[in-house]
């Protein structure tokens, strides 16, 4: 799929305007652009992106926010989505409240006050966005993650996050041929990572990937990602990477 920015904008629901604008601020960039004339062109990953935008948007997540959020190395999509849906039932549980109470009112009852209370939802996108402030939003690594990745096309982002798919199968591939993870094998496939994060992200010092290792198995979200290339590889990497670190 090749679409142009005008064609990408009716498939969307959003204008070309705005997608200049994510371009701008390194939300989404364009898959090409076509050297002679300029034209900005997008492809299935840029849909895909766009798709996880609209998402984040529809929950009134700030733009900012929302580029913290999928630029972000360790980013679970699945449990993103996962997430997201909460958050947009418990939205829709309060409109079907509202309609409820609409349809009462119209038959001349008193509406209970309480159905226009939103602060579950509320506190939930609070914590959603606080959870990924704490993890990014206030860190050097971010920061310099946010400038390096600004001018990265949707193409760009997809051979990135092939790459890191890539760099993951091999962790799980040495554990099935039943390396240690103290072995050779192991700490060089570490060594890789950490330069592969550092030349995608922010420079990851040895610091910074020992704490990614412990969370590799102390966050059960990013535990089972990790482990979709093979059961027992987030704890593999975690343990490599300890080696590594000593």
């Amino acid at each position: 799929m090749k679409l142009h920015i005008r064609e990408f904008a009716k498939l969307t629901g959003v204008s070309v305007r705005t997608l200049h604008f994510y371009d701008e601020i390194g939300l989404l960039k364009p898959s090409s652009v076509d050297e002679q004339n300029g034209y900005h062109f997008y492809d299935e990953y840029a849909l895909i992106r766009m798709q996880e935008i609209l998402f984040y948007r529809e929950l009134d997540f700030p733009l900012k926010e929302i580029r913290m959020i999928l630029s972000s190395p360790d980013y679970d999509k699945q449990n993103a989505l996962k997430e997201q849906k909460h958050l947009l039932t418990l939205k829709k549980e309060r409109l079907e409240r509202l309609i409820s109470a609409l349809d009462g009112a119209m038959e001349g009852e008193i509406v209970n006050m309480n159905v226009f209370d939103n602060s579950e939802f509320e506190a939930k996108c609070e914590e959603y966005a606080k959870e990924a402030k704490k993890k990014w939003g206030d860190t050097a690594a971010y920061k310099e993650s946010a400038e390096n990745t600004a001018d990265y096309s949707a193409e760009k982002w997809k051979q990135v996050n092939s790459a890191m798919e890539e760099r993951i199968a091999e962790f799980a591939d040495c554990k099935r041929k039943g390396f240690a993870p103290i072995s050779t094998e192991a700490q060089a496939l570490v060594k890789k990572w950490q330069n592969f994060i550092t030349e995608n992200y922010y420079t990851c010092t040895k610091l910074i990937i020992a704490e990614l290792g412990e969370m590799y198995v102390a966050d059960e979200r990013f535990c089972k990602n990790i482990d979709r290339h093979g059961d027992g590889t987030a704890q593999f990497m975690s343990d490599a990477i300890k080696a590594y670190c000593k």
